[in-house]
Order: structure tokens, then sequence, then C-alpha cells
């Protein structure tokens, strides 16, 4: 048995932890897995390497209308990949020489383990390693539906669909949340024929009702939408292609295409972990229940020295949420007597996807609770692109900012983007409810660039009828 001063479960934002102030402990750092987590190796960053060449691929599209005639020529496949997991393996690689030769005091553990307790854990040779703190941040995985054939070479999850040889010409989509939108476009864009099959009517259904609806519009004229549709099986091919049964409205129906793409949502890695074996707490879903200060919980109760983040507890699956709470964790591990707190009151998201979405805050649905709930009135504004001087030049007709806010204070409750760059267009609402900055303050305390595409916002500030 081997007694560190912290054991860290994972190499994504727990890597973060290990900063100067534990040069003189002993630390372990345990991945079975690819060095460096999710986000850097199968998550954000390559998928928006592979979704700005889709932007560029797919301008020729929009730019006619606008008298500049514009030609796609060739899309190189192999070169793009290349290009992209070139300099994402050389980084993966390189954290991982930094943790395992470079550090006296840090010991790589390049295997997955199993928790024996609430601070030990046996790894997949046999070892026993035990810490005064642990901190577990295993991250999650993409779900499998239980579908006759999904383990066919042609079916890829969001981890390998980045990395194969030959582009597909024909492409089929299980799902309907932000991996399926964003993946849609870099497919689409580079000349796939998209499919998309939702169990729902209508794609990104977690988010604001308006932004879903208008998204899913969009969606089925970009792509081949099947709405209210399963995939039952999945069949190879002699060719190499495969056959996929759709059971939808209109009955079954089988569909041909070169690859299929599972995008039906993500899963915490604890139960790999023995999280339950362990006596953690858990939620329906199999994240860590952890108090405010990211300390897990055992019968209710917070465990010493036993912390978690990122999607192994949170419910976001956002990387600057996990970035945020390993500053927490990382603070909370040296000053246990001045814990911090996380602070999840206002977390963005985007969808890089065409049109990009961002969103900040409660939806139109939850703000109506939320008003029914304490009995203060709501107000909401809708102000499209095509309003603004800018938004005129591009002649967009798509994108619009949806704000919502209480009556009487001004209050930002939450904000909407669906259009170009909505995740830039956004920020000011987020640094807005950070800072306790209300809606009338924010629209007409400051210069709005004139024609910057940010009018759009200061324009739905200004059409919220607070008092």
């Amino acid at each position: 048995m081997t007694h560190y001063d912290l054991a860290i479960i994972g190499s994504g934002s727990g890597n973060t932890l290990i900063s100067p102030e534990w040069d003189d402990r002993k630390v372990v750092l345990v991945e079975g897995g690819t060095f460096g987590g999710t986000c850097l190796n199968v998550g954000c960053i390559p998928t928006k390497m592979f979704v700005h060449p889709a932007d560029l691929a797919s301008a020729p599209a929009r730019s006619a209308r606008l008298g500049v005639n514009l030609a796609l020529e060739r899309v190189r496949w192999r070169d793009i990949r290349d290009r992209i997991f070139t300099r994402i393996d050389a980084i993966s690689s390189s954290g991982r020489t930094y943790r395992a030769d470079e550090l006296a005091n840090v010991t790589l553990v390049e295997e997955f383990v199993r928790l024996t307790g609430e601070k030990a854990f046996e790894t997949a040779s046999g070892e026993e390693i035990t810490a005064d703190q642990v901190v577990i941040a295993t991250g999650s995985r993409a779900v499998l539906p239980e579908i006759p054939g999904i383990g066919l070479p042609q079916v890829h999850t969001s981890d390998t669909i980045m990395r194969i040889d030959e582009f597909p010409q024909r492409l089929l989509i299980i799902g309907g949340g932000y991996i399926a939108a964003e993946f849609a476009h870099v497919f689409g864009a580079f000349g796939a024929r998209v499919t998309i099959a939702v169990r729902s009517g209508g794609m990104l259904r977690t988010l604001d009702a308006s932004v879903s609806e208008a998204f899913t519009e969009h969606a089925a004229r970009q792509w081949d939408l099947r709405r209210d549709t399963d995939v039952t099986q999945v069949t190879a091919n002699d060719d190499g292609s495969v056959t996929a049964r759709l059971s939808g409205p209109a009955g079954p129906a089988d569909l041909v295409v070169d690859a299929v793409l599972v995008a039906v949502g993500r899963t915490p890695n604890t139960d790999a972990l023995g999280a339950v074996d362990a006596g953690l707490d858990l939620h329906d879903d199999g994240r860590l229940v952890v108090d405010g200060y990211q300390r897990v919980l055992r019968g209710g109760e917070p465990v010493a020295g036993l912390w978690s983040l990122g999607d192994a507890s949170s419910d976001y699956q956002l990387k600057h949420v996990a970035n945020h709470e390993a500053k927490v964790v990382a603070h909370n591990l040296l000053h246990p007597d001045a814990l911090r707190a996380s602070d999840h009151r206002f977390v963005p998201a985007a969808v890089f996807s065409s049109p990009q979405i961002a969103s900040v805050g409660m939806t139109g649905e939850q703000a109506l609770h939320h008003s029914e709930e304490t009995g203060t009135p709501i107000v909401t504004a809708v102000r499209h692109y095509g309003s603004t001087a800018y938004g005129w030049a591009m002649e967009d007709t798509q994108g619009f900012v949806k704000v919502i806010a209480e009556r009487s204070t001004g209050r930002l409750l939450g904000a909407h983007v669906l259009g170009h760059e909505a995740s830039i267009i956004i920020q000011p609402v987020v640094q807005a409810m950070s800072f306790g900055l209300d809606a009338l303050t924010m629209a007409r305390g400051q210069y709005w660039i004139h024609p910057a595409l940010t009018e759009v916002l200061e324009n739905a500030l200004l059409g919220l009828e607070a008092d």
C-alpha cells in the first residue's frame, strides 16, 4: 500500500490542481484513458477546430445573395483531421511527460482504479493507494443505447467520429442535443448527406422553447430531420455501408448510410469507479452528490478530504464549469479552515452549430414558473439581428436575441441568442448578471459601438418594459 498527501483521479481539469504549493508533498495523478481528459482529446477543443473549417466551407451558400459568388472547391478531410490531432496529441503527450517524468513529487498512475474506501482505491493491476485528500475528477462518457448492431465499426460516438479515415458521404446522427447539432453542421458543411433521428419533436429541447423551435426549423431546412423517430437496429452491408432501421410517424423505414454517430448524451464515470460500493451519495443520473464547497457527501454529510469536480458531480457538463470548480477545490485543498463555495448562479453555454446558439440564466418557461412561485411579474423582449444596422448589412433573417427580466427591478433573469457569433453577443449579459447590473443601467449606462452587431442586445434590453 502506498500513501500520498493528495490523490487526483482524472487528468482533465483535475490536472490543474497540481500547483507549486504541492512541490514538497507527495501527489498521485491517476488516468486510465488518454491524458488530458474529454475537452482536450474528444470534446470542446477538437470539435471547435472542426467547426471553424465548417464555417468556412458553408460561406458560399450564404454569400451569393450579398453579391459575392464563392465556390467550395474541395474539403480535404484527412488534412483537416491531421492538422487538428497533430496539435491535440502533442499537447496530451507533453502534458503526460511533464507529470510522469519531470516532477519528482508527482506519480502518474496510468490505470483505471476502483474505490475501496472513502479515500482509498485499487488500481487495475492490484496496487492499493490511500491519500489524505482525494479528488474525483473522472469525467463522463458517451451513452450507447441498447440497439442491435450498436457495436459495428461504422457506429461512432463523439470520441471516435473525428478520427475516421474516410469521410462519410452519408451520415446518420442519433440524437438532438448539442453534440448532434454541432456534428451535423460539421459534416453537412463538408458535403455529407446528414440525417438526424430524434425521439422527440425537435432539437435542443433543454433550451428556451423559442430557440429550440427556431433551431429545429433551421435544422429541417439544412438536414434530413426525422422527428419522433427511433433507430431500432443497425445492420452491416457487404459494401461497407450500414442499414439503419428507423421507426417514425410514417412507420418503419430503412436508411443506408456510411456511418452512424450516436449522440444521445453522456453519463458520469462514477460507476466504473465503484462509487456505489464505496457508499458515496449519488444523484439518480449517477453523479456524485457534493456540497457547495465541492465536498463529496456520504449519508448526507460531507466526507472530510474527499472532493469532486466536473462531469463526475456537475450536471452542466461544461469545461468552463469544471475549470471553475477546479479553482475552488484547489483553494479548499490548501485552506480547509477558509473554504470557498462554487458559484453556479449564471452559467452560460453555447452550441457551435449553424446557426450558433448561446444562453445564460432562466429559459422563458423557467422564468414564468419563477414568476408564479414568487409573485414577481417578468418582462421579455426579442430583437432580431436584421433590425440593427449590421444585421441589416448581413441580410440576416434568422438571428435574434431574447432577454428576460423582473419587471419591478429590471434584474436580468436570462438571455438567449440564436445567430452569428451568439457566444460572443451574450457575454455582456453574463457579466451584467454576475455583477448585479440591471437591464436599464446596462442598456443606457454605457456606449454601444455603432453599427456593431451588439446593438441587437442593446435594443433588446431597451425593449424590456421594466419599471
